[in-house]
């Protein structure tokens, strides 16, 4: 089981981590949303319970609880800077359907 991180991601994260000043690392969990099921949460952990799994990746720890792994598990996290935009975009191989928006989708 795993959850990483692209080298462009760690950098952003890192460097918010830095500017913050405190933070065990990103916290990835999912939540029921949207019209196809659920939505991601991107948050900074300030501890790691024992329920989490912890991954690292480009020297970036990335936090799961153990109950949301089934729909995280194998995920990919970018950081994607266009002109003037950027966002974080999701490689999931559990998504089965993604709304037309982007914002949820669906895992079997």
């Amino acid at each position: 089981m795993s959850v990483t991180l692209t080298s462009a991601a760690a950098n952003r994260i890192s460097n918010h981590l830095q500017s913050r000043g405190h933070g065990e690392g990103l916290r990835v969990s999912v939540k029921k949303s949207g019209c196809s099921g659920y939505a991601y949460e991107l948050g900074y952990a300030e501890e790691i319970d024992a329920s989490d799994a912890v991954f690292e990746s480009h020297g970036v720890k990335v936090i799961v609880k153990s109950d949301h792994l089934s729909f995280l598990d194998g995920m990919e996290l970018d950081y994607v800077e266009d002109g003037l935009s950027s966002s974080f975009h999701f490689r999931n191989p559990n998504v089965t359907e993604q709304c037309g928006c982007g914002e949820s989708f669906t895992v079997n």
